[in-house]
């Protein structure tokens, strides 16, 4: 009788639950581990932000007081180039119009108050018993100054009738610096214009048709 041999074999295992087990605690170990990886990145980025904000915040502060140091610097030349100015034109100034027939007995810096408070201030107010004249005088004479002063005469004009003063009035303006677009502007506002000339200054050339303004 012929025998057969028969190769023994186990059935294929089947999946148990220790497996899915150890697969789930696997999978959740890896998402920790991404998890922890994640925060730690999150972390550093917000840490490297608030650095990053903190020098902006350094570097504003630097830049703003620089800028406070900057304006400070610029307006005291401003300031001093302005009284220099002043001293140099104002020096002997009512002589200046003595040509133009106003004989002006005193030339100060006024200030005009109300209750103590500052209505407007003149760089130089030339006087005589008839007439008087508010000069503004500037470093540098700009248009916008020519405006400013316009509306100071006008205020000049309110306190003196306030006071029962009812002289004439008339206005100038003069600068170490004058553009003649600046000098023309001025002039045909009816204001009379001082330039430097030298080591000194003196009225400026005007047009025949040239009429000095009254207030």
């Amino acid at each position: 009788m012929e025998s057969t041999n028969v190769q023994s074999r186990e059935p294929p295992r089947g999946v148990t639950f220790e497996d899915v087990w150890a697969s789930i605690q696997e999978t959740d170990r890896q998402l920790k581990e991404m998890g922890a990886e994640t925060d730690r990145r999150i972390a550093e980025t917000a840490q490297q932000i608030a650095e990053t904000s903190k020098e902006i915040k350094k570097l504003q502060e630097e830049t703003s007081r620089e800028i406070k140091d900057l304006s400070k610097n610029v307006g005291g030349i401003n300031n001093s180039l302005g009284r220099l100015a002043e001293e140099i034109i104002s020096a002997n100034l009512w002589e200046k119009f003595d040509k133009l027939g106003y004989t002006f007995t005193q030339g100060a810096k006024y200030k005009y108050r109300h209750r103590r408070r500052a209505v407007c201030e003149v760089d130089a107010m030339l006087e005589n018993g008839e007439c008087a004249m508010p000069v503004e005088i500037k470093s540098a004479l700009s248009k916008h100054d020519v405006d400013e002063h316009l509306e100071r005469i006008g205020k000049v004009r309110e306190e003196m009738n306030k006071r029962g003063d009812q002289r004439k009035l008339v206005g100038a303006v003069a600068g170490m610096v004058v553009e003649d677009g600046v000098q023309r502007y001025a002039q045909d506002k009816g204001l009379y214009v001082l330039v430097q000339s030298g080591e000194s200054v003196k009225i400026a050339e005007m047009e025949e048709t040239f009429q000095a303004r009254e207030w």
